[in-house]
């Protein structure tokens, strides 16, 4: 079984274990009784990071940094320019919590930048939770979700008044992102270059796919984007933005890199 089924696996039996909890009328009420989702706003200069918190890795392993709390590293990303802040939600090979949402989500609400639940998401409940804890947006991962499912999620994004990350992997997702975008507005489309079966980056799919993705939605590289020489190429190559994780999680400053990598985008 490849990652992704695993992931949808876990992700449909944490859905059930939520929704005997709270129920879906309660958690959609709570989601719209938090305050309204911040939208994402990108910069005139051209180029924008999202920057990511995860602690944990498949592909890398532990990344969180000692004694370091969630708060502090979601406003130094928001403090050094992130346009947004992904967080990891999932428990089991991330280390991730809806939690972690929220203390992001309450630590860039005075920046007005908004947080951006990551996670293998199956149900319209969970674009609920993730509003609920305070996020603008929410990523899909397309390859992992039939029409019927997607329908619902992103019928979820658009009632809540939030944003979605459509994340593909090869040509034919780009397809359906196509036929996503032309129908519906507050979507980016992101190329995801990490194989599904070995965890590890394809070197050059970001550049090869680049010119294949939609001219009207925001084009954002995902994975493996570790330099600043590798943010000028992708900026180069029309990516708007880059949503980096593990370079952060493991950088000495955080706040220099994400400033570096936005400097290094622009001037390209």
């Amino acid at each position: 079984m490849d990652f992704l089924k695993q992931m949808a696996i876990h992700s449909r039996g944490r859905v059930a274990a939520a929704k005997r909890q709270c129920s879906e009328a309660e958690i959609v009420r709570r989601a719209f009784e938090a305050p309204e989702p911040l939208p994402l706003q990108l910069s005139p200069a051209g180029f924008d990071l999202i920057a990511e918190i995860k602690l944990r890795s498949p592909a890398v392993g532990e990344l969180k940094q000692a004694h370091e709390s969630i708060e502090v590293r979601a406003a130094a990303y928001g403090a050094a320019g992130a346009a947004a802040v992904s967080v990891l939600t999932e428990p089991s090979r991330f280390d991730g919590s809806m939690e972690h949402l929220q203390s992001a989500a309450e630590a860039l609400a005075p920046a007005r930048i908004p947080a951006m639940r990551k996670d293998f998401l199956v149900d319209p409940y969970q674009v609920a939770e993730a509003r609920a804890a305070g996020a603008g947006g929410v990523l899909l991962i397309l390859r992992m979700l039939s029409r019927a499912e997607l329908q619902g999620l992103l019928h979820a994004v658009r009632h809540l008044q939030m944003f979605a990350l459509l994340e593909a992997f090869d040509e034919e997702d780009i397809e359906l992102a196509h036929e996503l975008v032309s129908l519906q507005s507050n979507l980016l489309v992101g190329v995801n270059c990490r194989d599904l079966t070995t965890l590890q980056v394809v070197p050059g799919r970001l550049e090869q796919l680049a010119p294949l993705l939609p001219k009207t939605a925001p084009r954002v590289a995902e994975s493996g984007v570790e330099s600043v020489e590798h943010v000028r190429r992708l900026a180069a190559a029309g990516y708007n933005l880059a949503l980096v994780g593990s370079a952060l999680m493991k950088a000495a400053d955080p706040a220099v890199q994400v400033r570096d990598m936005l400097a290094a985008g622009r001037k390209s």
